[in-house]
């Protein structure tokens, strides 16, 4: 059997900076620390920092006062920066500075006048964060070409769209050309909003799938870009396409008769578990593994200065 092992994959500039600023916050305060909402969607890196001394809570009423709290990579509406405020709580923020680029882009279209149609998944806590930079009502979310249809905006001349980060391109592609055909005035973003992480991770699955039999992504199944790394896949021609917390989760009945397998990592998953799956498959089945890389990545994102030199 042959494993091709799909690159870019695994963690993201955004994820790495995340993971550090806990870990510096654990060195500058000692244990424990807290932070609202999993850092990143990986139970791997969750449990990791748990052993470490970070306490994940949902809510800001569960941190005491004396102890610092941390933002998700996922960003929070600005109601929660309120809130930490008004409770007197230390906070050190960690959303991606490319979901900061889509919150800048958004606020900006808004002092404009222009109403905010945001392509993305009703409950990820990106989507929620982003909503929540503006006023009630100032952004309209659509999952789907179905929902740009029955949007209703206040005025169809005054629009622009932002979109997740951690979306399928080729979806949201789809979606944002509905968007230009119902409201040929809306704005576009400058830039691409979904970040190259997800996008270079897409191109990866895409380049391999003709190549495979099965394809296995490792990540945790709250992990909306490793989900999107699946359902690339299955798009692709690759119909066995299967999301795997670690190597315990593969179905190796499935795949024992396969003549090549794919692999690649979401954007949260660390490689220690891709190694794991690698070293599995060479026990297993003496598999010949081959890296495929589509481009190299050396973005890299700074701390804040508080706690950069802890």
């Amino acid at each position: 059997m042959k494993l091709l092992v799909a690159a870019p994959r695994g963690f993201c500039a955004g994820v790495e900076r995340a993971i550090e600023i806990v870990e510096k916050c654990l060195k500058k305060y000692g244990k424990p620390v807290y932070v609202r909402h999993e850092i990143v969607h990986n139970q791997y890196v969750v449990k990791n920092l748990e052993k470490k001394g970070a306490i994940f809570v949902e809510e800001l009423s569960e941190c005491p006062k004396d102890r610092p709290v941390i933002f998700s990579a996922h960003g929070v509406a600005k109601a929660v920066l309120s809130d930490a405020e008004n409770l007197n709580l230390e906070y050190i923020d960690a959303t991606c500075p490319l979901v900061t680029k889509v919150h800048i882009e958004a606020k900006r279209y808004f002092d404009m006048g222009h109403q905010i149609v945001m392509i993305g998944h009703k409950n990820h806590p990106e989507t929620i964060g982003t909503v929540g930079q503006l006023p009630k009502g100032e952004v309209l979310l659509v999952e789907n070409v179905d929902d740009v249809n029955k949007l209703i905006p206040r005025n169809n001349n005054k629009l622009a769209f932002i979109t997740q980060t951690t979306l399928s391109v080729d979806d949201t592609l789809e979606i944002a050309n509905a968007l230009k055909k119902r409201f040929p005035e809306i704005n576009a973003p400058h830039k691409e909003d979904i970040c190259y992480a997800t996008t270079n991770r897409q191109n990866a699955v895409k380049k391999i799938s003709p190549m495979i039999d099965g394809l296995l992504v490792v990540g945790s199944v709250n992990s909306s870009n490793s989900r999107r790394l699946v359902e690339v896949g299955k798009k692709a021609g690759c119909k066995y396409s299967q999301l795997i917390d670690n190597v315990n989760d593969i179905d190796w009945r499935s795949i024992s008769g396969s003549k090549s397998i794919g692999l690649t990592a979401g954007a949260s998953a660390p490689e220690t578990l891709v190694n794991q799956v690698i070293q599995e498959f060479k026990k297993r089945f003496k598999a010949t593994i081959e890296f495929i890389e589509i481009t190299k990545e050396d973005i890299h994102f700074k701390i804040p200065s508080s706690i950069r030199n802890k």
